[in-house]
């Protein structure tokens, strides 16, 4: 629907919002010179790396490459779409939406559905405390569940009479419930889909209900049944527990993946509060991708069964296709014949955090499981596993956990050159009865030109092309920088792929920067480069008076009175 937003209404917002107050709403920023910085939100990391430029309207982290203005911040942090981004930010600087007609019908419409789901959740809660609902309250007593855990995620009961929600419903909400399936209508006259069934609301991220699930309290031969699909619900994208998890957990830095509503509602009452469920019958790749919205390290947890692991399995190689540096992805699979609801309650909290602690990450997991049922000792059997697993390696995107997993693949599989070796006859070389190995190099720290630096700089990350075109305005130290900064922005090449992808075969702009970097015999490591060029865009309030002093005394002799002074005060703070 972003498309139904007028571009100036956006456009307006964002320069009605101070990103620095946003995002210290919910981080907290330390003032650095006219910018902000902070620990990143989007990883892990000891060192702050995430600036914030509210002159500039935008957010950068130089160690994940998070970037954007205040409508990405908030959809990446609060996990939300476009529209409701949108919505959020005109509501915080007091203004409405402008949307077209279509668009209000169509959301109107949602709202409806949505009033008419919200009404069904309080009802079913209503039903659960009353005398008919005795039952189904004892059931989730005996399940461990305390009134406030019932309470937080909504758990209701559906009476078994039929009719019960249609009944209570008014005029307007009974259409909606049609709608939405929570009522039938298949044979002529209403009847309620869930009956004598304990309720989970499911809820999306704006806290409003969208569907339900219901368990049997009676010998129905469906166990669980769930909502059907509907304007407002699409299970593939919905994921259980999510706002329940945020809202116990502002920060979510992972999420643990099971497999049922009580699994997650049990580990909650454990204070594992970070649990949730994919609807439907295995994690695809949206759920996969719902899921990596909301954080960068998730955690699949199955029982350990046939059909655990079977599970297990599927979800993995959906996932192969996401994979990309700083995801982080693991699998703990539970003893067989037990699950996360029954496991807790036997063991504990503390020891069932420790199973989540160890679990194995994706790429032991692929192999040991591609290895099952073969001798890697056997050469043939060598040639299997690579067989099971370069199809899968190969449907990764290229990045380093790719690369260090065919390697991988290639040190279980054996090295050719090993075999022929072994096969010749040859041995490693010796000298005086001792192996000489080979001498390990130490990396060199290099000090580049601020020049140089820059272009380095802007190779790993185009997007600080604007700030370095802004800089080079102030300095004639910097000309292929600003050359290549000011041939980013009219190129358009937002990203690091499109840019060397540019550079390699756009034929003037490799005639145009083919000798940029002939003068460097040394490339440091990106995170040194970063933070240099952080450095010289973001310069501490040292640095800034160093450099406006040694600016003043170049031009000494042609200071106005002003200037002097303001030498005066610069040289009394180096002396102090």
């Amino acid at each position: 629907m972003s498309g139904l937003i007028p571009q100036r209404f956006v456009e307006d917002l964002l320069d009605r919002i101070d990103l620095a107050e946003l995002i210290g709403s919910r981080i907290t920023l330390k003032k650095a010179g006219a910018n902000y910085k902070a620990c990143c939100p989007f990883h892990d990391e000891k060192t702050p790396s995430f600036n914030v430029r509210p002159d500039k309207g935008f957010y950068h982290c130089f160690g994940c490459g998070a970037h954007g203005d205040a409508i990405s911040f908030v959809r990446e942090f609060d996990g939300l779409g476009f529209t409701d981004a949108v919505e959020e930010l005109a509501k915080r600087a007091g203004l409405e939406v402008p949307y077209d007609r279509a668009a209000k019908q169509e959301m109107q419409q949602a709202r409806t559905l949505t009033d008419a789901l919200d009404f069904a959740s309080r009802f079913y809660r209503t039903s659960l405390r009353s005398q008919a609902g005795n039952y189904a309250l004892d059931y989730l007593k005996q399940r461990g569940l305390n009134d406030d855990i019932i309470e937080r995620y909504q758990l209701g009961y559906a009476p078994g009479t039929g009719t019960a929600l249609f009944d209570a419903a008014t005029a307007d909400l009974r259409a909606p419930l049609i709608e939405t399936g929570t009522v039938s209508d298949r044979y002529g006259r209403p009847r309620d889909l869930f009956r004598n069934r304990v309720m989970f609301p499911i809820r999306n991220t704006r806290g409003r209900t969208v569907a339900f699930g219901g368990r049997t309290l009676g010998d129905d031969k469906a166990k669980y049944i769930n909502s059907p699909e509907s304007d407002v619900f699409h299970k593939s994208r919905e994921i259980y527990g999510l706002f329940e998890a945020r809202q116990a957990i502002r920060q979510l830095d992972r999420l643990l993946v099971v497999e049922g509503y009580m699994d997650v509602i049990a580990l909650a009452q454990n204070g594992i509060d970070y649990a949730v469920a994919t609807l439907g019958t295995a994690t695809n790749q949206d759920s996969l991708q719902a899921l990596l919205r909301q954080v960068r390290h998730v955690v699949f947890c199955f029982d350990g069964d046939t059909a655990g692991f079977r599970a297990a399995d599927r979800a993995m190689e959906n996932a192969l296709e996401l994979m990309a540096d700083g995801l982080h992805l693991q699998f703990l699979m539970l003893p067989e014949g037990e699950d996360p609801d029954t496991l807790v309650r036997k063991e504990g909290a503390e020891a069932f955090r420790k199973r989540i602690e160890s679990a194995t990450p994706l790429s032991r997991f692929l192999f040991d499981r591609q290895s099952e049922g073969l001798d890697l000792q056997l050469p043939e059997h060598r040639g299997e596993l690579r067989s099971r697993v370069e199809p899968l390696l190969n449907r990764m995107p290229r990045s380093t956990l790719r690369d260090a997993m065919w390697h991988e693949m290639l040190r279980l599989c054996g090295n050719r050159n090993q075999w022929q070796n072994r096969d010749s006859g040859q041995r490693p070389q010796w000298r005086g009865g001792e192996r000489r190995d080979r001498v390990t190099e130490e990396r060199v720290d290099v000090r580049l030109s601020k020049d140089s630096t820059l272009c380095l700089a802007l190779v790993e990350a185009p997007e600080l092309a604007a700030e370095v075109v802004e800089l080079a305005r102030q300095s004639r130290q910097l000309p292929q920088a600003r050359d290549l900064a000011q041939w980013i922005l009219a190129s358009n090449v937002g990203d690091r792929r499109k840019l060397i992808s540019a550079l390699a075969l756009d034929q003037q702009a490799r005639n145009r920067f083919y000798h940029l970097f002939d003068g460097i015999e040394h490339i440091p490591s990106r995170e040194s480069t970063l933070a240099l060029a952080r450095e010289l865009i973001s310069p501490s309030e040292e640095a800034s008076r160093q450099q406006r002093l040694a600016a003043l005394l170049r031009n000494f002799a042609n200071l106005s009175p002003e200037e002097r002074n303001e030498l005066r005060e610069l040289s009394g703070g180096a002396q102090g």
